[in-house]
């Protein structure tokens, strides 16, 4: 996995495990890797990726069961997905507006040129 300086370690490690579960590598009910064994398959620190499946547990992505290990979530991919729904409208839907004014585009042009592409 090659990291972006621009984001944190550990958000992205939770976008590759929402791409894991959007992708139906990993479905609902499944185990996933340990903490020690995603680390050394990332080669980042355990902590970073405990700090990962933290944040996901709060998201109720994943859940802990005592003893076992982590486990994709009932429903978990509603809740990425509607975390990534307004994660988007947060941060890049503004941006995209505001390209579009900045370059004079409007729909038309846009739908046109998305077809040409």
């Amino acid at each position: 996995m090659n990291f972006n300086d621009n984001k944190a370690i550990y958000l992205q490690i939770a976008e590759w495990v929402f791409e894991q579960i959007l992708n139906g590598k990993w479905k609902e009910g499944d185990r996933i890797l340990s903490v020690r064994e995603l680390g050394q398959q990332l080669v980042v620190n355990p902590n970073t990726v405990l700090r990962s499946y933290d944040f996901l547990q709060n998201l109720e992505v994943i859940v802990n069961r005592r003893g076992v290990g982590y486990f994709v979530a009932p429903d978990a991919t509603d809740k990425i997905i509607n975390y990534r729904r307004k994660q988007f409208v947060e941060e890049e839907v503004p941006a995209f507006f505001k390209t579009m004014k900045l370059v004079r585009m409007n729909w038309e042009e846009l739908a046109e040129l998305y077809k040409e592409s």
